[in-house]
């Protein structure tokens, strides 16, 4: 079945075509992992970055890291709906971003191709920021909420709608271009608010697949050779939809993503190769893919 936003997945093991079934819902079939990131090693490279006029946000690394994380390891790009394994066929971010002066945050999502390098997402990152904190600035989840509720009687009915076209069948581009739930990744920056890290849920509605909670700086104690040293490190609270891969997958995964981040050089050159998904077999123009 072809989907506005991905690619049914074939000639999958058959536990694999079997687990949507026995786990048919993301709260059911989340999997938690706490990810400790040397803080300090993050630091010297935002002051790297700074002393060549660069403004590094912590928030661009991460993304960045998981860009060219998904870029070699492509199942961390699908997705699980009405039981059947689907390969994304696009890469995109959603976050929450403050708005001065209201009393809402709203999110904003971002469109990636896989072999952007780290200046260019931060770029990307920045300019939208800028963009919400302009004081008109209304973005399409903004408008598609103030849509739906001005008949409040009709949004249980609108939301029950949009629920059953995404399961059975898909939904327009338009939606799912607003969307924050269908996303590749969904990030929160609960630093900004002095909270650690937490695992989030992840989204029934929608297609978020792993969910990334960023915590405020914590100090750990941590083991250099035969040495115990006081590191201070920033939490990941990562939640993964086990549907999607398996456990050795993610393991390997896990490791290649904190190797990006104790050394942020890597992500400045584009990735050599990318790895598609083999289900992606065309295109949708609409989106940014590469």
């Amino acid at each position: 079945m072809y989907r506005t936003d991905g690619y049914r997945v074939r000639g999958n093991d058959a536990m694999y075509e079997l687990i949507p079934y026995i786990m048919p819902y993301r709260y059911d079939a989340s999997n938690c992992v706490k990810v400790d990131i040397d803080l300090s090693l993050m630091q010297d490279y935002v002051k790297e970055c700074r002393k060549k006029g660069i403004s590094m946000s912590h928030m661009s690394i991460i993304i960045a890291g998981a860009l060219r994380l998904v870029s070699q390891n492509p199942f961390l790009n699908r997705f699980c709906m009405n039981r059947k394994i689907y390969a994304r066929n696009h890469f995109c971010v959603s976050f929450v971003t403050l708005q001065p002066g209201k009393s809402s945050d709203t999110v904003t999502k971002l469109y990636f191709n896989l072999d952007d390098d780290i200046f260019t997402v931060n770029k990307k990152v920045q300019e939208a920021i800028e963009k919400t904190q302009q004081p008109s600035s209304q973005n399409a989840l903004d408008k598609l909420m103030a849509s739906l509720l001005r008949v409040p009687f009709l949004v249980g009915a609108a939301v029950g709608v949009l629920k059953f076209l995404d399961k059975y069948f898909t939904l327009p581009f338009p939606i799912v271009d607003a969307s924050p739930f269908h996303t590749s990744l969904f990030i929160t920056n609960l630093a900004s608010i002095r909270t650690n890290a937490i695992y989030h849920h992840l989204y029934e509605f929608g297609t978020t697949g792993i969910f990334i909670a960023m915590g405020q700086p914590v100090k750990k104690l941590v083991k250099n050779g035969e040495m115990v040293e006081e590191h201070k490190v920033m939490e990941l609270g990562i939640v993964t939809d086990e549907r999607i891969a398996n456990g050795h997958y993610y393991g390997r995964c896990f490791r290649e993503l904190n190797r990006f981040y104790k050394d942020p050089h890597i992500l400045e050159t584009k990735p050599e190769t990318i790895v598609h998904d083999p289900d992606i077999r065309k295109a949708n123009p609409k989106f940014i893919v590469k």
